[in-house]
């Protein structure tokens, strides 16, 4: 375990701005500090749609999808008013989809309860659907100003070199709010997007630039080794699951497809059928009667388990046997509310 150095010194957060004033990423949802100064103010729904969006996720991997959902829906009302359906489609591949769901009736509440207006508090923030404490607060405070501790996994990271932390991250997480908090000034939103670029950049996981660092001089891991905080907490063993996936084509090269439970894991996605997923291996238990054939395996992993999905495909002869879905023509897939782990299991028996 690293060994901890002296107290450390309150975070500078003059020197974070300064650094932040020259130095700030910039992002298609965000409003430059040159900009802040002359007057324009954050759109709290941009805001908003960017955090939902980089929960478990890159900002590399967010940009093409919050583009398309600003070009579909470029207010919160127009996301309120589009079919959940249509919002499950563009959200397709991006994962942790109870997040889109949970978008939209965020979108659909603050239309009903507050006009089309977010509300401009942290705690008003909470009282709607999909939106916890971390997410609460950094709308609040990078949209309106509110003087709140913003912790992402950037700022944990920061922290946790900065304090020279001597436990996993999880286990400080109240000192690590309360030195954010005590520092908070006026600029509360870019603050919070300060110590985030810090994280991403000079600070990374794998990078420690404490030469230009505007918070070298009050850290207590800089004289120790940087790199050795975060200490690694122990991560429990992902458990594996096992499965069946059946990619059934109509005598035309239609596939069939179907929604998914309303509840659950990837609830009200499409996918193919697919048998239970277990811990133990079992048959496959084909749908129909047809001339199955084995197209290979399929590893997925989830948070919190890996997945060995075996592809079997099939031409069903008679397609009114299967009622509970729908044939779609291979080539309009991509307009479908499909998870990476279907289309992979589609690309693995020679579609998509």
């Amino acid at each position: 375990m690293p060994k901890r150095a002296a107290p450390q010194q309150p975070l500078d957060a003059d020197a974070v701005l300064a650094w932040y004033d020259r130095h700030a990423r910039s992002l298609p949802w965000r409003v430059s500090p040159a900009d802040r100064r002359r007057g324009v103010r954050p759109d709290p729904y941009r805001v908003w749609l960017s955090e939902i969006m980089l929960q478990q996720t890159t900002v590399a991997a967010v940009g093409k999808y919050y583009a398309r959902f600003q070009a579909l829906w470029p207010t919160v009302a127009d996301l309120a008013a589009a079919p959940l359906d249509a919002v499950l489609v563009e959200w397709a591949g991006l994962g942790y989809y109870a997040r889109a769901r949970n978008l939209h009736a965020c979108a659909e509440a603050v239309v009903a309860r507050f006009g089309g207006q977010f509300p401009e508090t942290s705690a008003g923030l909470l009282t709607l659907p999909g939106i916890g404490p971390y997410t609460a607060a950094a709308i609040a405070a990078i949209a309106f100003d509110e003087p709140v501790a913003v912790v992402d996994g950037n700022v944990d990271r920061v922290l946790a070199r900065y304090l020279a932390l001597p436990v996993p991250v999880r286990e400080a997480k109240d000192a690590i709010r309360a030195t954010v908090q005590s520092a908070v000034s006026a600029r509360a939103g870019d603050f919070a997007q300060a110590l985030m670029d810090l994280g991403a950049t000079l600070c990374a996981p794998r990078v420690a630039n404490c030469l230009i660092c505007p918070l070298a001089e009050g850290c207590a891991g800089r004289p120790l080794d940087p790199l050795a905080f975060p200490v690694k907490a122990e991560k429990p063993e992902r458990p594996t699951r096992y499965g069946h996936a059946f990619v059934m084509r109509d005598p035309s090269g239609d596939v069939y497809l179907r929604t998914r439970a309303d509840k659950g894991l990837l609830a009200k996605m499409t996918e193919t059928p697919v048998s239970p997923w277990g811990a133990e291996k079992t048959a496959p238990a084909y749908p129909v009667a047809a001339g199955w054939r084995h197209r290979g395996q399929v590893v997925h992993v989830f948070t919190h388990f890996r997945l060995e999905l075996e592809i079997w495909s099939a031409t069903v002869p008679d397609p009114s046997v299967l009622a509970d879905g729908w044939w779609a023509d291979p080539r309009e897939l991509g307009a479908e509310a499909l998870p990476t782990v279907f289309r992979k299991a589609l690309a693995m028996a020679g579609l998509e």
